[in-house]
């Protein structure tokens, strides 16, 4: 008899077990959600949980004025940076931080990120963790009845970071140095290059003709690539880059060239072919015109 009681007992032990650990899913009051966007090379996560305004009165009543607020719901929001950045005029190495808010009033709010990345809503806080504290735009905006981030006016280098609730939009800037970040990524790149990759060192030089800079490294890399493996593109990109410095007899005679060399790669050529052609053209007048 005890041995069939207790395996009674067993069984609806299991059983429980099984049914505790059954997980059906089920809409969430404050569903998470995450926003991310590549400012340059620099990628911006924002994760949270959106709550719902749900007609209650959400500034200076379910988000006090005066008090640290999660900027979201359940587990504190978190931004994370692949890179350094800068927001407002304060620098942030990249990492991943606890995103906080601070409503003084209706109509000025402070921005925190806090190095406490693991937190519970506000619980444990620390201020003597806070990295820095900016002030945030506030503005009047359409009625967003979930909370929601965003990203907006993303540019190479910068971007703005969005909060939108109720009839509210907190706003902040965020900086990033794209070319210094991108210049080292080159370098770091053509330091473990194979010594037979020519298109390495010519992608490095076309990044530093769209940005008109640092002229005489690009000059230093494309002879690298030519001394590699002359061919019609990165003898064009050297012709773009004397052009660039108003050398217009030297780069029309690399203009020829290219041109030459371009017939025995008449496939891959034809893409430039009229960026080329076009060039000799233009090149040749300023040529003159400069003499």
């Amino acid at each position: 008899m005890f041995k069939i009681v207790l395996s009674t007992i067993l069984s609806c032990f299991v059983a429980l077990s099984a049914l505790a650990q059954t997980q059906i899913p089920l809409p969430q009051p404050s569903p998470n959600a995450s926003v991310s966007h590549t400012i340059g090379v620099t990628e911006v996560t924002v994760q949270y949980s959106a709550p719902g305004v749900k007609k209650r009165q959400i500034w200076g009543k379910l988000v006090p004025y005066g008090q640290v607020w999660r900027a979201g719901a359940n587990e504190a929001t978190v931004i994370q940076f692949s890179t350094p950045a800068q927001i407002a005029q304060e620098k942030v190495p990249a990492g991943i931080y606890s995103l906080f808010v601070f409503p003084l009033d209706s109509a000025r709010f402070d921005l925190i990120l806090n190095k406490q990345a693991s937190l519970w809503g506000t619980e444990d806080y620390d201020p003597k963790q806070d990295l820095i504290r900016v002030s945030m735009r506030v503005q009047t905006a359409p009625y967003h009845e979930t909370l929601q981030y965003s990203f907006t006016n993303v540019l190479t280098s910068s971007a703005i970071l969005n909060l939108n609730w109720e009839n509210k939009q907190l706003s902040v800037p965020i900086r990033v140095e794209t070319h210094a970040l991108t210049l080292k990524a080159i370098k770091d790149s053509l330091a473990t290059a194979k010594p037979t990759d020519w298109s390495a060192y010519a992608q490095a030089t076309n990044y530093l003709l769209t940005q008109n800079s640092d002229h005489e490294t690009a000059l230093d890399w494309i002879n690298k690539s030519i001394s590699i493996e002359e061919n019609f593109y990165n003898v064009w990109l050297k012709a773009k880059l004397l052009a660039q410095k108003n050398e217009f007899e030297a780069a029309w005679e690399l203009n020829k060239k290219a041109q030459q060399l371009g017939k025995k790669t008449k496939d891959a050529y034809q893409s430039y072919a009229q960026e080329i052609e076009d060039a000799a053209i233009l090149w040749r007048e300023k040529r003159f015109n400069r003499n």
